[in-house]
């Protein structure tokens, strides 16, 4: 009996190996289409390479920048992002804790927290500006208010949800509200901090490159918008690409982070 378990486990882990391989397969595949085929149309005057660029000329496009200053521009941004999306998960947590042990205040904070959220903060880029200064400061504030309401409201919405039964459990045993924060809540929403993470280190990047369009000297944001102004696209195109890579990659730390996390706590 034991066996014949044992083999449907097997067959259970092969068939979903090789379902992620036949994923992974065809992402590769549709994205090597995609750029052949631009490729295609751009030489045969199908689309207008001038607007659109085409694979080979962002290809020269980014060698040439990474014998200059491609690597100062990456560091910039990934190292504001990387600020950005620290400060707004500490800050974040905090604030949840503190709206969570304090119903009222979580009461009187609800409709600003909404308000707040909703509000388009590129429209405070100005302000921002005016009162930090025109540098990497107003960057990081900027990718702040874009990240830091939404980690509040994912992680307070947690812990506000956490089981009913091991919250009473805990109040059973006349467990401190301390106790029951750091005993049962915060265990009870690793899942919830990490999906805050996912969504926070991607707001962090929107943030950043919004604040980089507004005011910078360097930094992807910079890059396209300079190339946007002196037309440029084949400057703008290879940006954002190697923009979308870098979001890929820090997209991806996080969910090995959270594996590991998972992983420890069982």
């Amino acid at each position: 009996m034991d066996k014949n378990i044992s083999n449907d486990r097997k067959k259970y882990l092969r068939k979903v190996k090789t379902n992620k391989i036949a994923v992974f397969i065809t992402q590769i595949t549709i994205v090597i289409g995609f750029i052949i085929l631009w490729e295609i149309l751009a030489n045969l005057g199908i689309i207008d390479s001038f607007i659109t660029s085409q694979p080979s000329r962002i290809f020269n496009t980014f060698m040439n920048l990474s014998q200059n200053d491609l690597l100062e521009h990456l560091g910039v941004t990934c190292l504001e992002t990387i600020i950005g999306f620290v400060s707004g998960t500490i800050l974040g947590i905090i604030l949840a804790i503190l709206l969570w042990w304090s119903k009222f205040l979580a009461k009187v904070a609800e409709p600003f927290l909404v308000i707040l959220n909703s509000l388009p903060k590129i429209a405070l880029g100005p302000v921002i500006i005016i009162w930090v200064g025109a540098g990497m400061e107003a960057i990081i504030v900027m990718a702040l208010s874009i990240s830091l309401i939404v980690t509040v409201l994912e992680i307070l919405n947690g812990f506000l949800n956490t089981d009913r039964e091991l919250l009473q459990m805990a109040k059973t045993f006349n467990a401190s509200k301390f106790q029951i924060l750091t005993k049962v809540v915060i265990p009870a929403n690793i899942s919830t901090f990490i999906n805050s993470l996912k969504i926070n280190i991607g707001l962090s990047l929107v943030g950043v490159i919004s604040g980089e369009f507004l005011v910078s000297k360097a930094g992807l944001g910079y890059l396209i918008v300079y190339g946007g102004q002196v037309f440029q696209l084949d400057l703008v195109m290879t940006s954002v690409i190697i923009l979308a890579i870098v979001a890929a990659i820090m997209y991806q730390s996080v969910v090995i982070l959270g594996k590991i996390v998972i992983k420890g706590q069982k």
